[in-house]
Order: structure tokens, then C-alpha cells, then sequence
């Protein structure tokens, strides 16, 4: 009677996890998550893509201050353009990348890439 076991070891180091079940659990976070991305990509919702949000986040901020300093430089009262060159650069900035980002990952659904 030759036992493979080595009675040393506990028995739950003699069994290994199912490396089938956690792949399976893997591929349904990401099933979900890609669902989840076709979804705010295409009817409504919060993005989180962490690349969408930095690109969105630098186009205002380089907006806000072509707007701001195009303000102050066309207006006599500089303040006055700071503040209306500002809002209308934020407006431009959320706008456009907006647009782009929608632009994108239309493209990219289109493709078949739903990352």
C-alpha cells in the first residue's frame, strides 16, 4: 500500500486551487467590466477609465489658461478677461475633449476594442 501523500504536509497544501474556477472568475470581472464600459461609452453613465480621465482633466486645465491668458490679453480690464477668458476656456476644454473622447472610443467600438 504505497500512499503518494507525504504524511508530513497538511492536507490542504496537497490540494491545489482549481486554476480553471479563477480564470473563469477573472474572464466574469472582466466580461463585466467591458459591459460596464459599452454602456457609459454609449447611453449614460460615469466614466472611469483612469487614461479618459487624465486626458479629459489636462485638456481643461491647458484650456482654462489659453482662455485665461487670451482674456487678459484682449481686454483692457484684465481681470475682467482673466475671469471671461477662463470660463470660456474650461467651456472649450470640456467640450472639446469631450467630443474627442466620444469621438474615440466610437472608433473603438467600431473596431471591436472595448478596453
Amino acid at each position: 500500500m504505497s500512499d503518494n501523500t507525504n504524511p508530513n504536509e497538511s492536507p490542504d497544501k496537497n490540494k491545489s486551487a482549481d486554476p480553471q474556477s479563477e480564470n473563469q472568475k477573472a474572464t466574469k470581472e472582466f466580461a463585466g467590466r467591458q459591459a460596464y464600459n459599452v454602456v457609459t461609452d454609449t447611453v449614460t453613465g460615469v466614466n472611469i477609465r483612469f487614461k479618459d480621465n487624465i486626458i479629459q482633466g489636462l485638456a481643461l486645465v491647458v484650456c482654462l489658461l489659453l482662455g485665461a491668458g487670451i482674456g487678459v490679453l484682449l481686454v483692457k480690464d484684465q481681470l475682467a478677461g482673466l475671469l471671461v477668458g477662463g470660463f470660456i476656456g474650461l467651456l472649450v476644454g470640456l467640450f472639446g475633449s469631450g467630443i474627442f473622447l466620444m469621438l474615440y472610443r466610437a472608433i473603438m467600438h467600431i473596431i471591436g476594442r472595448h478596453d
